[in-house]
């Protein structure tokens, strides 16, 4: 068998297609556990954003091209408010433009709920607005 017959050797000629298009938008939400506090006041480090965002960019791509794709940049990371441990968060990613291989996203992290110390124990109130506490743009890869 020539290298040529050989069915290993084969190559696409075609590549995949994909499904992004720019608005598309995943939201994951979660709750922040207390083990996750790194300061006083049961301040979260602003590393758990970023990995949430990592997260939702993730779901995106597999969404739009069957790949979990490799975040390459982070550009214009703002902290805007605190995000502390018995936080409920939501956190998305919007696609904002689509290249050949690369993804460009809008993320935010947004408090929904929150651990009210003054109610006692295990108490909580949802916030109405929430509270935008993370933003940032990045891009993703994808094969």
């Amino acid at each position: 068998m020539t290298e040529a017959q050989d069915p290993r050797t084969i190559r696409p000629t075609t590549r995949p297609t994909t499904k992004a298009t720019v608005g598309m938008r995943v939201t994951h939400r979660r709750y922040v556990p207390y083990s996750y506090a790194h300061y006083a006041g049961n301040l979260v480090d602003g590393a758990y954003s970023l990995a949430a965002f990592g997260d939702v960019a993730t779901e995106l791509c597999i969404v739009t091209d069957g790949d979990e794709g490799l975040f390459a940049s982070y550009s214009d990371v703002q902290f805007r408010s605190r995000v502390q441990a018995g936080d409920v968060i939501e956190i998305s990613a919007e696609l904002v433009r689509v290249g050949r291989r690369s993804r460009e996203m809008d993320f935010e992290v947004r408090v929904v709920a929150r651990g009210d110390e003054e109610g006692g124990g295990s108490a909580a109130r949802v916030l109405d607005p929430p509270v935008v506490a993370t933003t940032a743009r990045g891009v993703v890869v994808v094969p």
